[in-house]
């Protein structure tokens, strides 16, 4: 079993995957919306992650009716939530772990369990 991210698919057999011409993947490299990994005489291999956010794109275009330039924009932006969403539960685990330790006392923070919440500090 390969991991998610362990590129092992040849271009051809993702094109067949989806029911695209390679040619077509070929323009979703150009355009910057996928980047697969190459081998050392230059072939594409793609892993599982690739082909997820294909699926993404084919969606978007073919169901949604996105055309490319808004499909980079919206994969833009779904990579800034998701580091965003790190960050924030980074910053929830450091205002746990100061907690415990007493630093900040627990009536001066707040901290939400939904997935976009605040951390707001009280001023005294």
């Amino acid at each position: 079993m390969h991991s998610y991210d362990e590129p092992v698919y040849l271009i051809s057999v993702v094109a067949n995957m989806l029911n695209l011409h390679p040619q077509t993947l070929r323009q979703y490299e150009r355009d910057g919306l996928i980047e697969p990994a190459r081998t050392e005489g230059r072939m594409r291999l793609y892993s599982q992650r690739d082909i997820d956010k294909m699926k993404m794109i084919l969606r978007l275009t073919r169901d949604m009716g996105v055309n490319l330039a808004g499909v980079d924009v919206i994969l833009r932006l779904k990579e800034q939530m998701e580091k965003m969403e790190k960050e924030i539960d980074y910053l929830r685990e450091e205002l746990s772990r100061v907690n415990r330790h007493g630093s900040v006392p627990t009536g001066k923070a707040v901290v939400k369990k939904s997935r976009y919440d605040l951390i707001i500090f009280e001023d005294k």
